[in-house]
């Protein structure tokens, strides 16, 4: 904000403790500072062009093609490999060793010897050899119902059947996207800073959104026709997340810290806000499109299908009492109302309450990349440190570890696939490799440590002694700078949902429709409704969030 800026009217951000619990994370929904909304926006502001400059794919659909994507600096191709795979070697599981497709994000434009090394490479995925110019690796399998669908009616001259489409909503799911080094390929340090790519998962979103065009225009060659764009565009990609994904909320807390207070302050500032006709008419717009996306929303979850059913209800009571309450007392009425529902419907309401706002809501995306990480402060009493234990610790000390079932689990990394898992500590070898994700526990083992010592003493000095307690000093120091970073619930307890962090995290990217299928793992739908290679700037193209498709259901 520049000196001649005035302040934006900012109404008090919601209170950490009821913000950082799993259940309230693992209730979040997409919104305007989702990651895959940024994407867009930033490919219309900047006016990055898309185009296909190789397609070697043969009747069957084998073969491999290139998308461009060019930005005002830098060119980006996804580099695509469609595979014959038979029937029973199809797996969704992080342990597969063969997809119908294979794909690496290549920085620049790869030559013949760049493609011939990366069919080779790309198709054993982990096992393969890869370059500083891999920025991404990746890999999809069909949803074999309606991708056949979809070729059937084509080759037959007809559409898809719309309420199938919106049913399944995805010709293919990914099985992994990775990024950050992995596997060999580019650190983030080499596009952290570039234009374009810098924010938080910037280059996996784009590969997400490459693969889908990929994914239609593959239906469309292999069914000899074209898809109506109303229905292409409902296409998203799926995705198959389980608990690699849990820790990194835990292991990045001035990350998280930094995309909960974008979230919280993008809130804070619309509740501040006045309520025009305008901004009316597009919330009310908004929460008749999301009760019918909602409506599409099953699972076979009972849980989450309760949840969901729950939400359709409050959401039909929404519309009949939001014209009211934003009468009598605006945004925050809204919130009110809300306040006594489901924490599905309240989280839901975020969202739905920054849609039109994006004049306040989408600068905000800026401050969600950081490098900055909690720092020591050697100097500090350990009077001071405790006090601050017992301030802003308080759920950690309240958990009794002297109660078997919260110590029940154990975090740890698989040694076949790097992967992170979950154990259970009194039935299940591996203990001895546990990761330090307890912070409850450690937060309470320091606290101890801390009333057995001087107050006067150093934080240096008591580390000396206790060089075990070193990262958990380093995250309560800086816990007033960061007050979003640490989840507030006992991560190894054995009432601990890994679904609710994975939740968290992909409603972030941008993810709908979770699909749980245990409490370690889910499917999504990514980029479902957002324009494609040739609506990008189009009118009204960043009005994407909960799609509906017409004659679906």
């Amino acid at each position: 904000m520049t000196a001649e800026a005035a302040p934006i009217p900012t109404a008090q951000l919601r209170r950490p403790e009821e913000v950082m619990r799993l259940a309230s994370m693992g209730a979040f929904h997409q919104c305007r500072l989702s990651f895959m909304r940024i994407l867009m926006r930033r490919f219309r502001d900047e006016d990055w062009r898309f185009d296909r400059p190789l397609w070697d794919v043969d009747a069957k659909g084998v073969g491999r093609a290139l998308y461009r994507a060019q930005g005002p600096e830098r060119t980006y191709t996804l580099v695509a490999f469609a595979h014959d795979l038979p029937d029973d070697q199809r797996s969704d599981r992080v342990i597969a060793e063969a997809w119908d497709t294979t794909y690496v994000l290549f920085d620049g434009l790869p030559d013949t010897a760049d493609l011939d090394r990366l069919e080779a490479e790309a198709p054993r995925q982990e096992a393969g050899r890869y370059t500083a110019q891999e920025l991404v690796l990746s890999r999809a399998n069909k949803s074999q119902r309606l991708f056949h669908h979809v070729v059937e009616r084509l080759r037959a001259g007809g559409q898809p059947d719309r309420s199938l489409v919106d049913k399944i909503g995805y010709l293919m799911r990914t099985t992994a996207v990775y990024g950050n080094g992995k596997f060999g390929i580019a650190d983030r340090e080499r596009i952290a800073d570039r234009p374009g790519l810098g924010g938080p998962f910037q280059a996996e979103m784009l590969t997400v959104w490459l693969i889908r065009g990929f994914t239609c225009d593959l239906a469309e060659h292999v069914g000899g026709g074209r898809i109506d764009p109303d229905i292409r565009r409902h296409f998203g990609i799926g995705n198959a997340t389980g608990l690699g994904m849990a820790p990194f909320l835990v292991t990045h807390p001035v990350l998280l810290n930094a995309w909960m207070l974008a979230r919280e302050t993008a809130y804070a500032r619309v509740l501040a806000a006045p309520v025009t006709a305008a901004t009316r008419t597009a919330f009310m717009n908004l929460v008749a499109r999301a009760s019918a996306h909602v409506g599409a929303w099953r699972v076979d979850d009972e849980r989450q299908m309760a949840r969901i059913v729950t939400l359709r209800a409050e959401l039909a009571a929404l519309e009949g009492a939001a014209c009211e309450a934003l009468a009598t007392a605006g945004w925050p009425g809204i919130a009110a109302w809300g306040a006594t529902r489901s924490l599905e419907m309240q989280e839901l309401l975020v969202s739905l309450i920054l849609e039109p706002h994006g004049a306040l809501v989408d600068g905000l995306a800026d401050c969600m990349a950081t490098d900055r990480e909690p720092r020591l402060d050697p100097g500090m009493s350990c009077g001071t440190l405790r006090t601050l234990v017992e301030a802003d610790f308080g759920w950690a000390l309240a958990v009794d570890f002297h109660e078997r079932e919260e110590t029940r689990r154990f975090w740890y990394v698989s040694e076949e696939k790097l992967e992170p898992r979950l154990g259970d500590r009194y039935a299940e070898p591996g203990a001895a490799q546990e990761q330090p994700l307890d912070i409850a526990r450690q937060v309470q083992a320091l606290h101890l440590g801390l009333c057995e010592s001087d107050p006067e003493q150093t934080t240096a000095s008591f580390l000396m002694r206790r060089p075990d307690l070193r990262m958990i000093a380093r995250r309560v120091q800086s816990a007033r700078a960061y007050p979003y970073a640490e989840i507030q619930d006992n991560l190894i307890g054995a009432a601990c949902l890994p679904i609710d962090m994975l939740r968290c995290k992909l409603s972030f990217f941008g993810a709908t429709k979770f699909d749980p299928k245990s409490d370690l793992w889910t499917r999504v739908t990514l980029f479902q409704g957002a324009p494609g290679f040739d609506d990008i700037r189009a009118d009204g193209a960043d009005d994407w969030s909960f799609p509906v498709l017409a004659g679906g259901q």
